[in-house]
């Protein structure tokens, strides 16, 4: 399955109680398959806020995107954890949901080898049908799935593409060059969303594209239609927010400054559960002048 070359993946709208808002929800994936453009819409990742959200809301999440999406996008469901039996029976009740394909990221605290990810994943893979893409962020895992690994698991056949956000250009080179035809590689950060495709990576896992979607997409669809000195005039005109919605002006975690900034998209999402704060006054301020400025 060809989950596109614009990815979002989507953040979790909170009501005042912190409880999912519904209408808000639909609101947000309207807007990210129609205004932003997104080919695929990853719900209940880590921008989705995925630590803090029980089985029960995430199996709701992906029924309701699935049926708001309508086909208009596909919906990839964030099932992977560190715990294998837990992560394979998220991944079978999601494939039940209706979702069109599963993010596994890589085990995170306990800090397997490279063959222990390799088995939890082949385990995982084995128990259900849908196209998996799995999830490289060593900064937030304390493991980096090395490029023998992944090439390894490439050749599982419902294993299709790998979101590879460890920033490190020769490992992704390495897995592009060896991997086997049809497999993907796509860039987990939006600052690298050029480069990566000019190394033969396939796409981009988007936080940005919440914001600036629909740019982004002309930046990839320029670059693919041989007009590389388009795509990268775009790129340093998406640099600002790329960069800005990571550090505002410090570095704030991810999906908090991007919640905020959807309210000048005219769609609030609502705040943030604990452990994760809001912004403060000053970050607020960075954001709304990194928006106007922007626009």
């Amino acid at each position: 399955m060809d989950f596109g070359r614009l990815i979002t993946a989507m953040v979790t709208p909170f009501d005042a109680e912190l409880k999912i808002d519904w209408d808000q929800t639909a609101r947000l994936i309207d807007y990210l398959i129609e205004e932003q453009q997104s080919d695929s819409i990853v719900v209940a990742g880590t921008t989705g806020e995925s630590p803090t959200l029980t089985d029960e809301e995430k199996l709701e999440l992906f029924r309701f995107a699935v049926k708001q999406a309508n086909g208009r996008a596909k919906i990839i469901a964030g099932t992977g954890s560190n715990n294998t039996a837990h992560s394979i029976h998220l991944s079978v009740e999601a494939e039940r949901a209706g979702v069109d394909g599963l993010l596994l990221v890589a085990p995170y605290y306990n800090r397997p080898s490279q063959e222990g990810m390799l088995a939890h994943f082949r385990a995982i893979a084995e128990r259900v049908s849908l196209p998996i893409m799995i999830y490289n962020i060593p900064s937030r895992t304390n493991v980096n799935i090395e490029a023998k690994t992944m090439l390894a698991l490439a050749e599982i056949p419902n294993i299709t593409s790998v979101k590879e956000s460890s920033g490190d250009l020769e490992q992704m080179s390495a897995i592009i060059a060896q991997a086997p035809e049809g497999f993907k590689l796509y860039s987990g950060d939006d600052s690298l969303t050029l480069p990566v495709l000019s190394i033969g990576g396939y796409g981009i896992v988007s936080v940005a594209s919440h914001m600036v979607g629909r740019e982004m997409k002309q930046m990839i669809n320029a670059y693919t239609d041989g007009n590389t000195a388009e795509a990268a005039r775009l790129h340093l005109h998406l640099m600002p927010m790329f960069k800005g919605l990571f550090f505002c002006p410090h570095r704030v975690p991810n999906p908090v400054p991007v919640k905020y900034a959807l309210k000048h998209k005219g769609i609030p999402c609502g705040s943030v559960r604990l452990p994760l704060v809001a912004v403060n006054e000053e970050e607020a301020a960075f954001i709304d002048r990194l928006v106007r400025q922007y626009e």
